[in-house]
């Protein structure tokens, strides 16, 4: 099945319930972002309580704690399990808010739906697989609960809506996106990379489907959760996942990424939330100038490229009649050093143009290529 199928599919097909519908009375606006708190790990009944009584006051609208914690290596705390759910339970009860927790197999929604739970969501290593997701949506079957369906924990965007079709032909309705980051070898910053363009794309893919982003798991620290946080609302995100701890020193996990109740509250008033649109007219006829210059230039540059690709293509029959190979690698070298020499004076990133230069190389090899392969 081609991309362009698959694609239809998932816009044609999918019948997604807006999250203030979800029937929770989730107070959420653009004033106030969608915001899920809680500890990253139940540990005891004590923990779990105070750190939820504690944010209930912060504009939480949902509380969160992980029963069941999926471990890279054995040895690690792997949860209290569903001992934990009924302390999550008594948690939403003294706060009034719903509670949600991470599912990696039918046994845990069973549970989960045993004991009351609000909301759930799939973690990244869940949806890395098609079996497990499959197994999760069969056992949801008639149960329109809301679920959220983190990406997975490779940069597959296929993979991120494959899970979220999943779901959806389960019958539920109640679905939202969360975006923790992709995992990569040494990670130079992040614990897991932003990778901004594959959430942008799911937007685009699936333009009624919500998007929540965990700045805890993209970050891995406590100092990067407000860069990326303000970054997610810039980029109009609906919503942030935020772990919190009573203690996070002595967190048994993921104790660097967690904040206090009161580090929670700091970060959430210094965070400014973007209007998706606005009816001011300055605003407006000032903008819409902006974009019909923007209109003009790509219309240009379109132009630009379609000559260039017609010299290439001349430059393919030279070298077809003179019998000489496509790839001029001293050439191509010198064509992209040039260009990355001008991109700082241009104001323009190197990742950028270097981007840009490799794509009209591809291009160019395959216009050439065409030419190559003609009687």
């Amino acid at each position: 099945m081609n991309a362009f199928s698959l694609e239809n599919i998932v816009t044609k097909n999918m019948n997604i319930t807006n999250i203030k519908n979800w029937g929770l009375n989730i107070q959420a606006s653009k004033e106030k972002p969608f915001l899920i708190s809680g500890p990253c790990s139940a540990e005891t009944e004590e923990q779990v309580l105070q750190t939820c009584t504690q944010i209930a006051g912060l504009g939480v609208d949902v509380l969160r704690a992980g029963i069941w914690k999926p471990r890279t290596r054995p040895g690690c705390f792997e949860g209290i399990g569903s001992k934990a759910l009924p302390w999550l339970i008594e948690a939403g009860k003294q706060t009034n808010l719903p509670v949600c927790c991470e599912i990696a197999t039918p046994q845990h929604a069973e549970e989960a739906l045993k004991h009351g739970v609000d909301i759930l969501w799939i973690g990244a290593r869940t949806t890395v697989n098609p079996f497990a997701v499959q197994a999760i949506a069969d056992a949801l079957q008639g149960v329109d609960i809301p679920v959220m369906i983190k990406n997975p924990v490779n940069p597959d965007l296929e993979l991120w809506i494959g899970a979220i079709e999943r779901i959806a032909q389960a019958g539920i309705t109640k679905i939202a996106a969360i975006h923790r980051g992709f995992s990569v070898y040494n990670a130079p910053k992040y614990r897991n990379q932003p990778q901004w363009e594959i959430p942008i794309e799911l937007r685009r893919r699936v333009s009624n489907l919500e998007i929540i982003c965990d700045p805890s798991h993209i970050a891995g620290k406590r100092a990067l959760l407000y860069e990326i946080a303000q970054h997610a609302l810039d980029l109009d995100f609906d919503g942030l996942m935020l772990e919190s701890h009573i203690n996070p020193h002595v967190a048994w996990s993921d104790a660097k990424q967690q904040v206090t109740p009161q580090g929670l509250e700091v970060l959430m008033n210094q965070l400014i939330t973007r209007q998706s649109d606005t009816d001011n007219l300055d605003y407006l006829n000032k903008i819409n100038h902006f974009r019909t210059l923007i209109d003009n230039l790509d219309t240009q540059t379109l132009h630009l490229l379609s000559e260039r690709m017609e010299i290439v293509r001349q430059i393919g029959l030279y070298k077809k009649e003179s019998n000489i190979a496509i790839l001029q690698i001293d050439r191509w070298l010198n064509v992209r050093e040039g260009a990355l020499k001008k991109a700082a004076s241009s104001n323009l990133s190197e990742n950028f143009v270097e981007d840009i230069i490799n794509t009209i190389h591809t291009e160019s090899i395959r216009q050439q290529t065409t030419i190559m392969r003609k009687d």
